[in-house]
């Protein structure tokens, strides 16, 4: 058991119960328990297999394979569209957790067995994420923004081009190109102000 989960569960406001009945069947597993990312993270060797978070609405066992698993209760969510390989199994009280138990060891168990395999999830590279039409049109007016854009590193081209298409309106769009623009031009990614 790891002390700064100690912390992390005594300073939840939320879930505290339910932040220990999740510890406690991870450390049935044969876990190991640490602490990243300001969450309970639960490794096996030095992978990371399952990940305990909190919510406003529900707390959380996020599965970092997840895409992986079988999912035969139908119980995995995938966060969002753009999240390619981690599945969360959600809670929203103790009883669901208690009553839910045995299903949640035989994801962990599949987890890891697919860890000790060394299964990846394949990825979607870059390449193959749409690059929006406001996009495409500033490259046509600026080739130096194309040029500096396809010299960022995958990530950072995934992160503007996540960025850009998640708005809705095109004006929108345009408005975020432009005031990413000068970041581009200058080799940063979205979060490297």
């Amino acid at each position: 058991m790891n002390t700064k989960v100690d912390t992390y569960i005594e300073k939840a406001r939320k879930w505290q119960k339910e932040f220990e009945a999740l510890r406690g069947i991870m450390l049935d597993c044969q876990l190991t328990e640490t602490f990243k990312w300001r969450n309970p993270c639960y490794t096996l060797g030095d992978s990371n297999v399952v990940l305990i978070h909190g919510f406003k609405e529900y707390c959380a066992v996020l599965f970092f394979k997840g895409a992986l698993l079988k999912d035969p209760h139908h119980v995995l969510i995938q966060q969002t569209d753009n999240v390619q390989a981690a599945r969360q199994m959600r809670f929203t009280d103790l009883d669901e957790i208690t009553r839910t138990a045995h299903i949640l060891k035989t994801y962990i168990y599949e987890a890891i067995e697919i860890e000790k395999a060394g299964i990846q999830v394949p990825m979607k590279k870059t390449s193959e994420y749409p690059v929006p039409d406001e996009l495409s049109q500033k490259f046509g007016e600026l080739p130096e923004l194309k040029k500096a854009f396809y010299a960022l590193t995958p990530g950072r081209q995934r992160g503007y081009l996540l960025h850009f298409s998640g708005a809705k309106q095109a004006a929108t769009r345009v408005s975020r190109i432009e005031k990413c623009t000068p970041d581009i031009l200058q080799g940063k990614g979205l979060n490297d102000r």
